[in-house]
């Protein structure tokens, strides 16, 4: 084999090596995982990631797909086909709130640790944009107060965002009763 070819196979074996490491340091601890503990455990060194991926940044939109996107897009996917806006609203909250609770990257990105990533950005906009349509849906029905709003929804989730990241982590039954308490106080007696 010549050694350009020889060169590329090493490369592209390193690139999806540090792919791999990335993913499941980034879906077990977040974003902000060391990017040494990631080198580490992908075999290369820190300088290789950045060869193959110029950086945190670049390394996060190579794998950003799989390490948030895909679940939480299909959150949105899920609410949308949810046809009872009271169970829309129910569904939604509690779902983003589980993902919330399993992935810290998912966290990383409502908090737009790493605004600098186009794609990061994108999902924040996607999300937002998911919230507003789901309250103003809400609104109109009567299945949520009607001083409930978008912001509020999103002030929500990025406080529990704060607190998973940078707080002490509840047990996970506190957190689903915490969950049902915040869907209770926005509906009205009409959403059931």
């Amino acid at each position: 084999m010549p050694a350009e070819s020889r060169l590329r196979a090493d490369a592209r074996r390193n690139s999806e090596q540090i792919r791999t490491a990335a993913i499941g340091a980034f879906q077990g601890r977040g974003l902000t995982v060391p990017l040494e503990e990631v080198a580490k455990a992908a075999g290369v060194s820190k300088a290789t990631i950045f060869n193959r991926f110029g950086g945190r940044i670049g390394l996060i939109e190579a794998v950003v797909e799989e390490v948030v996107a895909t679940e939480l897009f299909a959150v949105i996917d899920r609410m949308r086909t949810v046809v009872d806006i009271g169970e829309r609203v129910g569904c939604y909250v509690t779902a983003l709130r589980d993902l919330q609770y399993r992935q810290p990257s998912v966290n990383d990105v409502l908090l737009q640790t790493y605004p600098n990533s186009p794609q990061l950005m994108e999902i924040c906009r996607v999300g937002g944009e998911a919230n507003e349509e789901l309250v103003a849906a809400a609104r109109a029905a009567g299945a949520v107060r009607p001083e409930f709003t978008a912001g509020d929804l999103h002030a929500f989730v990025v406080e529990t965002a704060l607190a998973l990241k940078h707080g002490e982590r509840p047990p996970r039954d506190a957190y689903d009763r915490r969950t049902v308490y915040f869907l209770n106080g926005i509906r009205t007696s009409r959403s059931g």
